[in-house]
């Protein structure tokens, strides 16, 4: 009687230590996910503006320009900012030469103009452009962070920007998020002076 007795009180003694053990080891497993997840969430986070163009093959030209031109700790600061960004294919559509040109250290100065031209202060996504439009009888301007206007509008549910030469671009994709603004993609080159 002694030894079952005994037996089942080390059957006790081993089930709550085996049970305590199951506990401390849940509890480490938690905290091992938790530090995990945070370390996760850090890397995780969302990237700025010149970030996210880099990450895309479609705006290389566009981050070429911005390293020329000495704008990517600008454009990777606090902001925020909504940057009308032309494609590859937007810059392919200027006259051959063009961004050669503008890429030389002594064009530096006006790429950074051509630049800022597509550049606003603030956050504006796409449905806060459109809804600018409408109340302003289809056409909204807005100072650029070059300090040159630009005609916003619509055309076939499409937001169109007008430059200072009369010429146009689409945006063609909207609303890609980065840390420090927005980004929506264009069709097109926009310039500031005739």
């Amino acid at each position: 009687m002694k030894f079952t007795k005994a037996f089942a009180a080390l059957a006790i003694i081993g089930l709550v230590a085996t049970s305590c053990g199951k506990n401390e080891k849940k509890e480490m497993n938690e905290e091992v996910a938790t530090d995990t997840l945070a370390t996760t969430e850090e890397v995780v986070a969302t990237p700025n503006i010149v970030e996210v163009a880099s990450g895309n093959e479609n705006f290389s030209t566009l981050v070429a320009a911005v390293t020329a031109a000495d704008l990517g700790a600008t454009l990777s600061g606090d902001g925020p900012f909504t940057v009308f960004a032309p494609t590859n294919d937007a810059f392919a559509k200027l006259p051959a030469g063009t961004v050669e040109t503008l890429l030389k250290p002594e064009n530096k100065t006006k790429l950074a103009s051509i630049l800022t031209y597509h550049v606003v202060s603030g956050k504006f996504d796409a449905t806060t452009v459109i809804d600018a439009i409408k109340a302003n009888n289809n056409k909204y301007t807005v100072t650029t962070v070059n300090g040159a206007k630009i005609d916003l509008s619509l055309k076939d549910d499409k937001v169109v920007l007008t430059d200072a030469t009369g010429a146009t671009a689409t945006v063609t994709m909207p609303d890609v998020e980065a840390s420090n603004g927005v980004i929506h993609a264009i069709d097109s080159v926009v310039m500031p002076t005739k």
